[in-house]
């Protein structure tokens, strides 16, 4: 019978991808602000709190999956 939750198994993958959900975008929208930020001053500041506002959101919800509650 093979066990759902062996204890060598290798769950790297997971969390690498929970990571990536978790900075990904946030990273990515603060890139674009900064892009912006030459040109259009207040696109810039709302990709900027756009990306503040997703990182904590993405850190409370897959940092209380990582925690496990």
């Amino acid at each position: 019978m093979i066990h759902v939750l062996s204890p060598n198994m290798n769950f790297d993958g997971l969390i690498l991808m929970i990571v990536a959900i978790m900075f990904g975008p946030a990273i990515l929208l603060a890139i674009i602000g900064a892009i912006l930020l030459k040109n259009n001053k207040k696109a810039a500041k709302v990709f900027f709190i756009l990306a503040a506002v997703y990182l904590i959101i993405s850190l409370g919800v897959c940092g209380a999956l990582i925690a496990g509650f």
